[in-house]
């Protein structure tokens, strides 16, 4: 390179940051005045926290037999079960989808739409991103096994991109509930969630007591709705206007001292994902400290709303990156394990395991291996997404004997997805 490239090459670095915030400033003038700023970024916030806790805290090993099993770094190191507390903000998640769900339904009200009609549209933008990921899987799947793929590595594939999946059924179900949380909200303010917190902790003590064992198996799955409706809960009492600083602080506070109790006391796993090779997890289905972590964070939320708000208003550059993240949220959420799959598929076709991608998390070197492919993987779920965006916007492209094709798709690939998982 030529010493007289050099400014022409700065000036070529430059004209990228102003460009970036030319972009943002472009946002800002679209961003309404009242737009509740704290809102999107909470939710961008626990949206992110999706895949880079599956990107970190889950790995693939690549077997004798040549195929990818999913395996866990948690197996080897108990010690970073801490990471889940902040990297599973699932609690978040639904806090602010409750929240966001109350304040869209009386603005719908008050322009006279009925409440099924609010209901469907919320469920159609869940449910199209969700066929399409299916759709497209049930293609992949057997073009991946002609091209020499083996079983076990698509049966891998297939658990990776269905578990996060169960994510958008049970959000669908406390969305339809959403009318009858607001009655509740408007009637016990934020004490509507306590007895979602109450049913939880019966089931509990059910199946973890001295007479766990007389209990059959399938008990813990009625911690299911209640579990997840919890924060939801205390989400539509935020929007409505019922939970304020002094619940946030009696959340934060009270959930941190549940936590250290069930965690210090009653000995629940640490981790809030679950760990191959452990006969008990927290979160499938959702255990007493999960809520305690949710009361958690949802307190803190509560608190710190304000702050992000006016963190989001001075800041231009990252509230368009907040705004392009939940433009994109389906998609980061439905892809963003296939986007792990494009590179680990490959690579384990090359017979060598590739330290940090198809190699057992069982190293203080895989850990440093991995951090070094997050950017790698993030471009790869950029590339995938740029495809697959399309799913979440209206289908007015695709009519008839197309929709009915992505239909019969996503119904085969739901059937596979039940055998293997």
């Amino acid at each position: 390179m030529a010493f007289t490239d050099l400014p022409v090459r700065a000036a070529a670095r430059s004209r990228l940051p102003r460009a970036v915030d030319a972009a943002a400033a472009r946002i800002e003038q679209r961003t309404p005045a009242h737009r509740d700023r704290a809102l999107d970024g909470l939710r961008a916030l626990a949206l992110l926290s999706v895949p880079v806790g599956h990107w970190l805290l889950g790995g693939l090993t690549l077997g004798p037999e040549g195929a990818l099993h999913n395996t866990s770094p948690l197996a080897t190191f108990g010690f970073l079960a801490p990471a889940s507390w902040v990297l599973q903000l699932l609690g978040i998640f639904f806090l602010v989808g409750g929240c966001a769900s109350a304040l869209s339904l009386r603005r719908s009200a008050g322009r006279g739409v009925p409440t099924g009609v609010w209901l469907r549209g919320r469920l159609a933008r869940l449910g199209r991103p969700v066929l399409g990921v299916a759709a497209v899987w049930a293609v992949l799947l057997p073009v991946l096994y002609a091209a020499g793929v083996p079983t076990g590595t698509l049966r891998t594939g297939v658990v990776l991109v269905v578990q996060p999946l169960w994510f958008v059924g049970i959000y669908v179900l406390v969305t339809a509930l959403t009318p009858w949380c607001v009655r509740a909200a408007r009637t016990y303010g934020g004490w509507a969630a306590v007895p979602l917190l109450g049913s939880v902790a019966v089931v509990d003590l059910l199946r973890y007591g001295p007479w766990a064992d007389s209990v059959p198996s399938w008990l813990g799955l009625l911690n299911l709705g209640p579990g997840w409706l919890f924060a939801y809960q205390l989400g539509v009492c935020w929007g409505e206007g019922r939970l304020g600083r002094r619940g946030g602080r009696l959340m934060l506070l009270g959930g941190g001292a549940l936590f250290a109790v069930l965690l210090l006391a009653f000995h629940y796993p640490a981790s809030m994902v679950g760990v191959p090779g452990t006969d008990r997890t927290n979160s499938h289905p959702p255990s007493l400290l999960v809520l305690a972590l949710a009361c958690v964070q949802c307190g803190a939320a509560v608190l710190l709303r304000d702050r992000l708000d006016g963190l989001l208003r001075r800041r231009r550059v990252l509230w368009a990156a907040v705004v392009g993240v939940n433009l994109s949220a389906m998609t980061i959420f439905c892809w963003h394990q296939s986007a792990l799959l494009t590179l680990a598929i490959p690579g384990s076709l090359l017979g060598t395991p590739i330290p940090g991608l198809t190699t057992a998390p069982d190293t203080t070197a895989w850990i440093l291996a991995r951090l070094a492919w997050l950017p790698l993987i993030a471009v790869a779920l950029l590339a995938v997404g740029r495809l697959t965006h399309r799913f979440e916007a209206p289908w007015t492209g695709i009519r008839g004997s197309r929709r009915a094709a992505v239909a019969v798709l996503a119904a085969a690939f739901a059937v596979y997805a039940l055998t293997v998982v």
